[in-house]
Order: structure tokens, then sequence, then C-alpha cells
């Protein structure tokens, strides 16, 4: 399922959308949250610039808000459905998730956002 040159491999590790053989991140662990957005400028392997214009991961903005709606909208369901949480202590738990879940949301969003417009190409970085 992860296997290498799937979109799902790029977004889930974090890795090149091009090459998919490093990371995007500086830091690969999105809890050291000062490093959460700190990104190398270019692929070592493919020479992909990350950055594909100026101001390129404004757009993951919007891919942020759907994420984070999602997860509001699970958390509720889960808190209030499986577990008869009130609407306050739902509405707690939404928080909460957001919050904890907030450095993944913001990783996963910049993954899933550079990988709609860059495709793998399995001979990049090869000369």
């Amino acid at each position: 399922m992860l296997k290498k040159g799937s979109k799902l491999n790029s977004i889930l590790t974090g890795s090149c959308p091009k090459c998919q053989n490093e990371s995007m991140y500086s830091d690969k662990n999105p809890l050291h949250l000062t490093k959460v957005l700190k990104m190398n400028e270019n692929c070592s392997h493919c020479g992909l610039k990350y950055q594909i214009e100026p101001s390129f991961f404004y757009g993951a903005m919007y891919v942020s808000y759907g994420l984070n709606v999602a997860v509001g909208i699970a958390a509720f369901i889960v808190s209030f459905l499986f577990f008869g949480a009130s609407i306050e202590q739902s509405f707690l738990t939404i928080v909460i998730a957001l919050i904890v879940l907030f450095p993944f949301v913001l990783r996963l969003s910049r993954n899933l956002y550079i990988n709609m417009f860059v495709s793998y190409d399995p001979n990049a970085g090869k000369k």
C-alpha cells in the first residue's frame, strides 16, 4: 500500500513527491514544534524545489481547514455518539483533538498540497 511511487507514500511519509527518496522536512519529527514548518529548499536527490513559487504553501491553509473540519467532526461523533458525552464535553473534545493533532495536520496539509502539483517520476535524479 505504501510502496514507492504512490501518492499515499509521499503524503504519509512527507517524502519528496517527485523521487520519494528523502524527507521534505529538515526535522522528520512533527512534535518538535519550533521546527514543524522547517523544510529543505530542494531535494538533494532529484533537485526538486519545494517552494514551487513564492508563498506556494499558503494554499495549504485551505487543505488544513478541510482536514481540521474533518478532525472536529470525527471528534464530535466519537465523543457524542459513541461515548454519550454532553454537548459541552463534546466541544471540549474537539478543541483538545485540534490542539493535539495540530502539528500532524499542518504537515499533512503541506504534503497533500504539494502532491496535487508534483507527480512521481521514477527517473528523477538519475543521470
